[in-house]
């Protein structure tokens, strides 16, 4: 096994488990309102359905990521369970931190949850689209490479049959269809959040 194969599949299982563990630590804490449980299941189920399983299975005019990528990766990351890793490292690392960085971004005022606000909505959408371009480019950049076509998504509506390449960097390639969902999520996640804050309880908070 390669370093890079490695290093694919360490960073693959601390960022959909490590937040199994500290999300519920720092909610036992006094750190998180409860309405983050919810956050975290939501996202996951949209992630999940919005694309994790489609590009997992192939399931619409697309390669499955076993033909998409090395026999040592399906090994280690069997194709059932891509898809669950895939949406729990997007729920937990990318949409939680993303969360945390709308605090920050807000003067940790919790009012930044519970209507609209721009600025921060800002923060999480360069967060979003920029991890999601770091990942394509350094750690899935094998599998989403042109040429190994990823199914039609809900989030990733165009399809294979409309994805130009949006730019390269040391051979490896941004294409528009892997952009697309974290193009469109973050306005679900966060219109879902403020949605779910208002309807929480006093006690929950």
């Amino acid at each position: 096994m390669t370093f890079e194969y490695l290093r694919v599949i360490v960073v693959v299982y601390t960022s959909a488990l490590l937040p199994l563990v500290i999300v519920p630590w720092l909610y036992c804490r006094g750190r998180l309102p409860s309405w983050v449980f919810g956050a975290y299941l939501g996202s996951f189920l949209l992630c999940a359905l919005g694309w994790e399983l489609w590009f997992t299975y192939g399931l619409w005019a697309g390669d499955p990521v076993d033909v998409r990528r090395s026999e040592v990766l399906t090994q280690f990351i069997p194709i059932h369970i891509n898809w669950v890793m895939n949406s729990l490292a997007d729920a937990g690392s990318i949409t939680l931190v993303g969360l945390w960085f709308m605090w920050l971004s807000n003067g940790r005022r919790s009012e930044v949850f519970q209507s609209w606000h721009w600025w921060p909505f800002a923060v999480f959408m360069v967060w979003a689209l920029g991890q999601n371009i770091l990942v394509e480019m350094f750690l899935y950049h094998d599998q989403l490479a042109v040429g190994k076509p990823l199914s039609w998504a809900p989030l990733a509506p165009s399809g294979p049959w409309w994805n130009p390449l949006l730019f390269q960097f040391n051979g490896r390639t941004i294409t528009f269809q892997g952009q697309v969902p974290w193009l469109l999520a973050p306005w679900m996640i966060y219109g879902g959040i403020i949605t779910l804050v208002r309807r929480q309880t006093p006690s929950s908070q």
